[in-house]
């Protein structure tokens, strides 16, 4: 699952985007409202982290157009402007939630889960394949009861992989759903990472087939 930073104060949004990976999910980072407003219009996101005083002007203004963009996404706003009327500004402007800094991590992380939880937030069902199972929830996976664990980019593959069960998945999908798009990301890492977890699934009998698709990407299927 990707979230969208929206911080032009650079140990801020990499202290964010830190504490956001090793929870399980991709960080993308921008600066500016322009930036963050092309984010939004190429990338899925359920939620973004959005800053106030960027340098292309106040993000509450820009709030419109992000839903316009995505009607179904969460907005946290995550500012330094803590005064009441700002946040009713923020509020009144369509943000779902509003932090203000400094703010401990585990704050910025209980109101995210408490975003996307909300009515209106995009679905996460269970997704199941075989006896393999992933809660987008809780980011946990599952062996019929037993847990399964991964590292943080296998879990990210294997969601990427079993929320497109049957049909193979192509290159440019994996990284784009893995990696941030700050990353440079070599065929070789993702064939490595997809080499690690199909050897995890094999040795948890975990009743599926993860199959490459020469030069094309993967599939994750019910062994046949």
């Amino acid at each position: 699952m990707r979230i969208l930073i929206v911080e032009d104060q650079r140990d801020m949004s990499a202290m964010m985007a830190d504490r956001i990976e090793r929870a399980g999910f991709v960080a993308d980072r921008v600066c500016t409202l322009r930036d963050a407003l092309e984010a939004i219009r190429t990338y899925d996101y359920p939620i973004v982290l959005l800053d106030r005083r960027l340098p292309d002007g106040d993000a509450v203004g820009a709030l419109p157009d992000i839903r316009r963009f995505q009607p179904s996404i969460r907005i946290l706003v995550v500012s330094a402007l803590r005064a009441l009327d700002d946040k009713i500004e923020g509020l009144d402007a369509g943000a779902d939630d509003y932090l203000t800094k400094p703010f401990d991590a585990d704050e910025l992380l209980a109101r995210m889960r408490a975003s996307l939880r909300r009515p209106g937030a995009a679905p996460l069902p269970l997704i199941a394949v075989g006896s393999l199972s992933f809660d987008p929830n809780t980011r946990e996976a599952f062996v019929g009861d037993r847990p399964l664990t991964l590292q943080r980019r296998e879990t990210l593959l294997l969601e990427t992989l079993m929320r497109r069960a049957e049909r193979v998945v192509g290159y440019q999908t994996v990284i784009e759903e893995i990696y941030g798009f700050e990353e440079d990301v070599l065929i070789d890492a993702v064939r490595m990472l997809a080499s690690r977890l199909r050897q995890r699934l094999k040795d948890e009998n975990a009743n599926v087939e993860l199959i490459s698709a020469r030069g094309v990407g993967y599939m994750i299927r019910r062994r046949r």
